[in-house]
């Protein structure tokens, strides 16, 4: 291969004459010339002036696809043609927008089809090159999708190992073993220079992607916040994420490297990061300021307990109160309007009053029914870890000397008053039982996470009883402490009952333990785990194997959009150690430790949802089922109804598509570069899962493909809307889903219990998140839960876009014409007030898997608490 690269470097350097015969191909090149609006844009067109002057130029030169230069193989080049720069002084508004700009090239009928281009930057600064397009007199247009940030060649050749232009084909789509002889040089150097050399530290304009561990979680320098790695062992595995090169620090026990400070960022490629106005990197950094600077002066200024849910409330009706002047400046500086409600008063206070969750927006005290606190394991933000119970009474998967008897405490006398007047056996054979168990995942780190200052959590199960109108009703909580607890029984068994002196209160108290375990487990999981961490490794070995010529490459790009630019930012505020996840979550610095045990029991090939119901008892097969051949033990289950709709739509798109480049299975098994894609997934990506066969593909036929590749578009788009942009919606307000408890139940005779007699309401409050804890944690998830301007949604931009090819056109209208169905599907079914599980007591429908397709920007931004997105966008 170096000497591939050294043989292409020479012809590239060739100055190439043109004989008669020549015409004129006239292009049109659009492009965004900055980044940010800053005053560095203004110096920045001037030096693209100066150097125009000098003729140092943006230059562009075609590539034939089909025509060879007999010395070196390689396809016959035009001349360079510069581009029509305008160099007059623009505003800043110009600046941020896309501009169109002509450029002429020199090209004979006897060179053949332009199939490729080659982009030189000789100005002081980046630009974002968005698309060239041709018309060749004769054949039409021939469209260059780029968009791709395009550096300065003196930067690049300082820099980079590897010098030469930018190269970019045209909207065709080929196999390797298809590619046209004057494309496959280019094809390979490109794939080389974007795996790099595995060396060094990458800089802003490196367009190397690469793998490492999670080894920059911890700040090495202080004790307090030295965390252990992540990947690269058994006891942590862990998906890898892409490789910063920055220097190890002696100073860590767990070979970390070093931290940067919050004003920088760590590298990412530069084509992973935002183009648009709407930039991630402005989205992070003000959640920063906001949870780092304004949040503690707020809540520094108020008491430090709520003494009533009306109190709760009042942060959405009243607001909190500045009372400094400074701080309310402060906050009016770095808060965009939409987070600021209030104005300054005449006392020279502001309000800060965040928006009314979707939870409490229609029936403020519905949210703590038992129906509706069991509806949420069905159509709440977590909607994926209930599962069917199949034996009873439910075990665990623990080392019996470790944590003690793997037989749970719920006994059939416990819940039989709670069945309908049918026997434990009758509802197991009649699949009526289902749990919700968080022992496994918490009872490992439990003893550690209660020696935390201000921490006081269980391991919870809960047992739910499916009622003949096709509703959940809880019936039993067992609230699990170590065997090493010095309370009176490390087990405990709530049941539904409100004849006691409690009224009622000790239940709804067991009912937020379990809601904070499904906190944690959502955040850490279900919503990071499972869709951040593990598509990363795809996208990486996405661009160092598969060209951007290859089908599968135009086809998976749309659902990377954005994601490892959001997951760089949430290794700096989010999971880091000291971050909010820490400072927010009952599980604080053992957090990514949970998550890493979690990723244990990852497999992808249980990823796409019918995979996932089958495995958690929630559907059968069914082969009267001639969309996904299942059936749904709860019929009325929201989130896998609409689902399993999205999930056909997907598979459908997928087949269509990949049958029109895979005829049969040796297709796939002689293609090379989707070989070497699938390999290094499993055995670099996911290198600590690579052993477990049993959990992947094999990639040897075409329904491997269609699977595969279905899975990782349902991960990166649906499965992570139904996890994502409902978490303001339902956690916003934080008694309905609280990220932290702070005390256990009061063992009755306690001070503590007279104390919660009390006043079982202030109790309860006392023991869920603090006001600083809820404020925080809301300001971030209402960021996390809003959609961009510039959001690009399921079936509204995909593979099409890349190739010009009327068959995948027609394919994808097919999907998009779906997916619009779908959208109709929905409404019809959020209206039947037979499907209760729809709207709940809390009168909410289910609107997390509506594709958001028919949406515009406006419609489609902000608190929608619908859509889906392409990508793991935020």
């Amino acid at each position: 291969m170096s000497g591939l690269l050294q043989n292409f470097d020479m012809f590239r350097n060739r100055k190439k004459g043109v004989k008669e015969g020549v015409t004129k191909i006239e292009g049109t090149v659009v492009l965004r010339k900055a980044y940010l609006l800053d005053v560095k844009d203004l110096s920045a067109s001037l030096g693209d002036r100066l150097f125009e002057l000098m003729q140092k130029k943006v230059y562009f030169q075609l590539v034939s696809s089909d025509q060879i230069e007999k010395e070196t193989d390689h396809g016959i080049r035009s001349r360079r043609a510069d581009l029509e720069w305008n160099c007059l002084l623009p505003s800043l508004e110009y600046l941020s927008k896309d501009s169109t700009h002509r450029i002429s090239f020199e090209w004979a009928p006897e060179m053949g089809t332009p199939g490729a281009v080659l982009v030189t930057n000789n100005h002081s600064r980046e630009f974002f090159l968005k698309e060239l397009s041709i018309q060749i007199p004769g054949k039409g247009d021939i469209r260059f999708l780029c968009n791709s940030w395009i550096y300065p060649k003196w930067m690049t050749t300082i820099y980079s190992e590897l010098i030469a232009e930018r190269v970019f084909f045209a909207n065709n789509s080929y196999l390797p073993d298809e590619t046209p002889l004057g494309l496959v040089s280019l094809r390979n150097v490109e794939l080389v220079r974007l795996r790099g050399n595995g060396t060094g530290e990458r800089k802003t304009w490196d367009r190397v992607y690469d793998y490492d561990v999670y080894n920059d979680l911890g700040d090495p320098d202080s004790k307090k916040l030295e965390r252990r790695v992540l990947g690269g062992s058994q006891e942590l595995p862990y998906p890898r994420r892409c490789r910063t090169g920055r220097p190890r620090t002696k100073a860590s026990a767990f070979d970390s490297i070093k931290r940067l400070c919050l004003a920088q960022s760590f590298y990412i490629p530069s084509d992973e990061q935002f183009p648009q106005e709407c930039l991630s990197d402005f989205r992070v950094h003000f959640l920063k300021a906001f949870s780092k600077v304004v949040i503690p002066d707020i809540v520094s200024k108020v008491k430090p307990e709520f003494s009533s849910l009306k109190e709760v409330q009042g942060l959405y009706s009243k607001g909190i109160s500045f009372f400094t002047y400074t701080t309310a400046r402060l906050a009016k500086e770095i808060l965009p309007g939409q987070m600021i409600k209030g104005i300054l008063n005449t006392d020279d206070q502001a309000i800060l009053r965040f928006p009314l969750p979707n939870i409490i927006s229609r029936n403020g005290a519905a949210w703590m029914k038992d129906e509706e606190f069991a509806r949420q394991t069905l159509a709440g933000v977590n909607p994926m870890v209930i599962r069917r119970l199949q034996s009873f009474p439910p075990s665990n998967n623990l080392n019996a000397e470790i944590y003690g008897s793997q037989q749970s405490e719920i006994t059939a006398e416990h819940i039989l008053k709670n069945l309908d007047g049918i026997s434990v056996e009758e509802a197991i054979k009649s699949k009526r039982l289902f749990i919700l168990d968080y022992y496994d995942a918490y009872m490992p780190y439990l003893e550690l996470v209660n020696q935390l200052p201000t921490v006081k959590a269980y391991a919870t199960c809960s047992i739910f009883f499916l009622t003949d109108n096709g509703t959940l009703r809880p019936v039993a909580i067992e609230l699990c402490l170590p065997p090493t607890s010095v309370r009176l029984g490390s087990r405990c068994v709530y049941t539904p009952d409100n004849s006691g002196e409690d009224h009622g209160w000790l239940w709804e108290l067991a009912k937020a333990h379990v809601r904070a375990n499904d906190s944690g487990y959502h955040q850490l999981d279900s919503h990071w785990l499972r869709t951040h961490a593990v598509v990363e490794p795809f996208i990486i070995a996405t661009h160092r194997n598969l060209s951007k010529l290859h089908p599968l490459h135009k086809l998976l790009v749309p659902h990377f959009r954005n994601t490892m630019d959001i997951n760089r930012s949430a290794r700096q505020s989010l999971i880091n150690a000291g971050g909010i996840i820490e400072h927010c979550f009952t599980t604080g610095k053992y957090s990514m430790e949970i998550s890493s045990k979690a990723y244990m029991n990852w497999r992808f090939n249980e990823q796409g949802l019918p995979a996932d119901l089958l495995k958690r008892g929630m559907a059968v097969r069914d082969p009267t089922d001639k969309e996904n051949g299942l059936s749904l033990v709860i019929k009325d289950y929201p989130y896998a109804v609409d689902g399993l709709e999205i999930w056909a739509a997907l598979k459908s798109w997928v087949s269509d598509y990949t049958a029109l480049y895979y005829k049969d299975d040796q297709a796939v098994q002689s293609d090379r570069e989707v070989q070497a894609w699938w390999k290094e997934i499993v055995e670099v990506g996911h290198g600590d899962k690579k052993h477990d066969e049993t959990g992947w593909y094999k990639m040897k036929s075409v329904e491997d493909v269609k699977e595969s590749i279905t899975t990782l578009i349902w991960i990166a788009s649906a499965h992570h809307a139904a996890v994502s942009f409902g978490q303001y919606g339902y956690a916003g307000f934080m008694p309905n889903h609280p990220s932290t408890t702070r005390r256990l139940i009061p063992e009755k005779g306690s001070p503590q219990y007279l104390e919660f007699l009390d006043n079982p309401e202030a109790y309860f409050l006392k023991t869920l998140s603090n006001p600083k804890t809820a404020a925080t944690t809301m300001a971030a998830l209402e960021l996390l839960s809003k959609h961009s301007s510039d959001e690009v949604y399921l079936g509204q931009s995909s593979a099409s876009d890349g190739i010009d090819d009327s068959r995948v056109e027609t394919a994808f209208q097919r999907f998009r014409s779906k997916l619009l169905e779908i959208e109709q599907n929905i409404k019809i079914r959020n209206q039947d007030p037979s499907l209760e599980n729809r709207r709940g007591p809390v009168e909410v429908p289910y609107t997390l898997l509506y594709p958001g397709t028919s949406d515009t920007a406006e419609t489609g931004a902000g608190l929608t608490f619908r859509g889906i997105p392409n990508s793991v966008s935020l």
